[in-house]
């Protein structure tokens, strides 16, 4: 099951060695996650969550509105520590992550969805450590697992 934390953001960037590599202005930060089962499908049906979510506010301030429908930004960054187990002692453990082999491919597939539905995504650096940094608008925070 691909995971998606999904952020609102007023602003995000990522950095790699210091410099930018991938910023937006309002939309959403979403950390991306892949196990070993997951596929193409995963992928695809994340994307669509994401673009079709109704987390973006509306004129009236509710929460009725999705990224697709008002012209936001995305920016996606890898983060195999979704995956995270700590229900065994105090140090996690990854072995649900899936390899980088395998993740690597799908967090792209759901980059090009996301592009191909016309939105605007800018991303970090798989493999790479990155320093992201972020304005949480709300805060609106979603885990979406498909």
């Amino acid at each position: 099951m691909m995971r998606g934390l999904v952020q609102r953001v007023k602003r995000a960037e990522v950095r790699v060695d210091g410099k930018i590599v991938g910023s937006i202005g309002s939309g959403l930060c979403v950390f991306v996650g892949v196990t070993h089962d997951d596929e193409e499908i995963q992928a695809e049906k994340l994307a669509e969550k994401i673009a079709n979510m109704r987390i973006m506010d509306g004129a009236n301030g509710s929460m009725n509105l999705s990224i697709s429908e008002t012209f936001g930004e995305i920016l996606v960054v890898s983060q195999f520590t979704l995956y995270g187990d700590v229900t065994k002692g105090r140090r996690p453990t990854w072995s649900a992550a899936a390899t980088p082999e395998h993740a690597e491919p799908l967090i792209n597939h759901v980059i090009e969805k996301l592009r191909s539905a016309g939105i605007a995504v800018s991303t970090g650096i798989f493999r790479e450590y990155m320093i992201v940094d972020l304005v949480n608008d709300g805060p609106a925070t979603l885990m979406v697992e498909v």
